[in-house]
């Protein structure tokens, strides 16, 4: 594996699961395979989860770990090529992400889209430079559409609770197996579509390989990329794609074809514990940082069926699978 930046980077999903399970049941049985290795974790974003998970999970296979926050600490950055470069921006991304794949063996990047630009963010041009000018395998940790360590730790927190689950009401029909809704949510500004689409994807390749069934809702006009939801069950009634459901993710995002658009006036889409009155006693989800009581209720979050913290313990195990085999191919 010499990039991580998609579910589709992934050649078996099950056996990716079941290695991160593994090691979060053993952390450090593969302490010396990074021995004498870097990684370089470099953000242009803020972060907390992402940037303390994948660390650790390098720490964990014994890497040498060192951080940047570009945005901070670097030199202004010059992504296009052919331009004169007598303005504010100091270093071209050639230059930068080269020197980088000097000093480090593995890299991880993250940027967040601007939203004004559909095409512009939808290329990935910054994060596919970067992959192509560093020259060492490089794990997103977020790009403009995609944040698949986020989506791999959803999945795996899926699986682990999914023999926990309620036993569906007697003769009811096709629930075989565990009903997972990405609902969206009311924010107080736009949103991007990262997270979501992520989760979408994954959701998708792991209802194609009959691990669940999936089902997305949103207001009208904030219909995903029909590139990340293929398979999916898409209804914009709420209380109707939440009957049944063992697993709820809660996630807003700003519009896909009113581009960067939000919905103002929509709070009567935050989740509650009403609303699991619907469901088959849902576990909930949210990928963090959450605007409390406002995109996601207290009562659900501080309650008993809020799995948002033990998802976000399950960033490390993800992270580490994916240096893993990085560590693995490296040596190969």
């Amino acid at each position: 594996m010499k990039l991580f930046s998609s579910v589709n980077d992934v050649t078996d999903l099950k056996k990716f699961i079941e290695e991160a399970l593994i090691l979060k049941a053993d952390p450090f049985a593969n302490k010396s395979l990074g021995k004498d290795k870097t990684i370089g974790l470099v953000f242009l974003n803020p972060s907390l989860r992402t940037r303390l998970s994948t660390q650790k999970a390098a720490l964990n296979l014994g890497m040498n770990v060192m951080v940047m926050n570009l945005d901070k600490e670097g030199w202004a950055l010059e992504t296009e090529d052919g331009v004169a470069m007598n303005g504010t921006t100091v270093e071209h991304i050639r230059e930068a992400a080269a020197v980088m794949g000097e000093y480090c063996d593995i890299l991880g990047f993250r940027s967040f889209p601007k939203l004004q630009d559909r095409e512009e963010d939808y290329s990935e041009s910054l994060f596919n430079k970067f992959v192509k000018f560093s020259g060492v395998p490089v794990v997103s940790l977020e790009s403009a559409t995609l944040h698949p360590l986020q989506s791999f730790a959803d999945l795996l927190t899926i699986v682990e609770h999914t023999k926990f689950i309620a036993p569906p009401p007697s003769g009811e029909v096709g629930r075989g197996l565990p009903k997972v809704v990405l609902t969206w949510a009311p924010h107080v500004k736009a949103l991007p579509q990262a997270v979501p689409n992520s989760f979408a994807e994954w959701m998708c390749k792991a209802q194609d390989g009959g691990m669940i069934d999936f089902v997305i809702t949103h207001p009208e006009g904030f219909e995903l990329a029909e590139k990340f939801t293929p398979g999916a069950t898409i209804v914009t009634d709420q209380d109707e794609a939440l009957k049944g459901a063992d697993f709820v993710y809660v996630k807003n995002w700003s519009s896909y074809k009113d581009y960067g658009k939000t919905l103002p006036g929509a709070e009567s889409w935050m989740m509650t514990n009403k609303k699991l009155e619907e469901t088959n006693d849902a576990k909930v989800m949210h990928c963090l940082p959450v605007r409390r009581d406002y995109e996601l209720s207290a009562e659900i979050l501080d309650g008993p069926n809020s799995l948002v913290i033990k998802e976000a313990s399950n960033r490390t195990w993800a992270a580490q699978a994916v240096l893993k085999k990085m560590l693995e191919d490296l040596k190969k």
